[in-house]
């Protein structure tokens, strides 16, 4: 069982207020809130060892150097990789995306196939769209249902000798669908295909095992899982990220340069050319442990609870429709609502919400072709996280009946 109440003292956030009223914060799928033994690390950093990694025999160098290691270990670690080598540091799961996207692009040839799903965020559509573009391969799709659930009959049509790619999120942030990933992947595999996972959304919820997965590539941000913006990882197999040419050319890629030939060094510096994101890969290792310590079986208990009572509370909302798979008992739903009600736009209610000092998500949440699935502009979502209460619920459905009322 979560302490909630002690959980949320430790995110100075949530003691603000918004519009004259307490801050209710439900856009966890788009960023979590940072609880103050991250900002403690990201303090001190900059306090105490701000430096260059990897280049100076300096103390303050080798102390960052040790402290961003160490993270590098945290995460691999976390996600069960063989290899710490096998975690690259980017900037958040859309470059980690592109990186891979763009080292395939002299793997592939005219007539291959690469397959996305039809529940994708644009960060997993536009990139392989960029990559046919360049070398004539061929886009599929795999179709969703009504549930907002992939038709896997259609996948395994999908999939032949042609197939080299499948790109599938983990969890939809649109939906808060729970794909079938290790089925997906396992099919993949049985055609010699690789595949890449968007764990963006999955992450804050499950703690996923990329070698029990027997996954190729799998991403992930660090602010969807407490941590701060603008740093994420790649995982990939060693196999794959040495068949890969790097991404960017630069300092620390390199092994040796003359102006007849460039070397690159080994994983993972090919691919982290640059002066990284030091303090953001600690605070991501930071963050790691702290919901560590909380515990991804008692967070994802505590959510899928918040998600059922959220669901009832908001289906007694006359005209108030939920997109995506049945929460009621449902193993295939994470703790995400997107709704609309009756024919208002999203972004009223949205705006009349924020008035009353909570925070959802309107839009097509870049996810658009799931709102042209469903005829729809968007929706309005909420998205719960650890730190949430009952109590936040009741406030949003009864300011969502207030909303409703307003605009109707």
């Amino acid at each position: 069982m979560l302490d909630v109440t002690a959980i949320r003292k430790d995110f100075p956030i949530l003691s603000r207020k918004v519009n004259g009223k307490p801050l209710i914060y439900l856009d966890n799928a788009a960023t979590s809130q940072t609880p103050q033994q991250v900002i403690d690390v990201i303090v001190d950093y900059y306090s105490n060892y701000n430096a260059n990694i990897h280049r100076g025999v300096h103390t303050l160098s080798q102390e960052a150097t040790d402290k961003y290691e160490a993270a590098r270990h945290t995460i691999q670690k976390h996600f069960n990789a063989e290899k710490a080598h096998e975690i690259i540091f980017t900037s958040g799961t859309t470059h980690s995306i592109n990186l891979v996207s763009n080292g395939f692009a002299s793997l592939l040839k005219k007539d291959d196939e690469v397959i996305v799903s039809a529940l994708e965020h644009h960060s997993n559509i536009v990139p392989w769209q960029m990559l046919c573009e360049k070398t004539g391969a061929t886009l599929k799709v795999i179709p969703m249902n009504e549930e907002g659930e992939l038709v896997m009959s259609d996948y395994s049509a999908l999939l032949s000798n042609k197939t080299k790619l499948v790109f599938v999120n983990h969890i939809s942030n649109a939906l808060g669908t729970i794909n079938p990933i290790k089925d997906i992947i396992e099919k993949a595999h049985n055609v010699g295909a690789a595949v890449l996972i968007d764990g963006a959304q999955a992450c804050p919820h499950v703690k996923p095992d990329v070698q029990k997965l027997d996954v190729d590539f799998y991403v992930a941000s660090a602010h969807k899982m407490c941590g701060p913006t603008g740093v994420g990882i790649l995982y990939g197999k060693e196999e794959w990220l040495n068949k890969l040419p790097p991404y960017q050319g630069g300092g620390e890629m390199i092994a040796e340069v003359t102006f007849e030939k460039t070397t690159y060094a080994d994983l993972p510096h090919k691919f982290e050319a640059g002066t990284p994101n030091i303090c953001g890969g600690i605070a991501f290792g930071a963050a790691i442990d702290y919901m560590n310590t909380i515990g991804f079986n008692n967070i994802a208990a505590y959510e899928n609870e918040l998600l059922a009572y959220a669901t009832k509370k908001l289906l007694e909302i006359e005209g108030l429709r939920i997109y995506g798979p049945d929460a009621s008992g449902s193993k295939n739903k994470t703790s995400v609502i997107s709704f609309n009600v009756g024919a208002i736009h999203p972004y009223d209610i949205g705006s009349i919400v924020d008035k009353l000092g909570i925070a959802v998500r309107t839009g097509h949440h870049c996810a658009q072709p799931i709102m042209d699935f469903y005829n729809i502009p968007g929706t309005v979502r909420a998205s719960f996280a650890f730190y949430n209460t009952f109590e936040e619920v009741d406030t949003f459905v009864d300011a969502l009946k207030k909303a409703v009322q307003m605009l109707s």
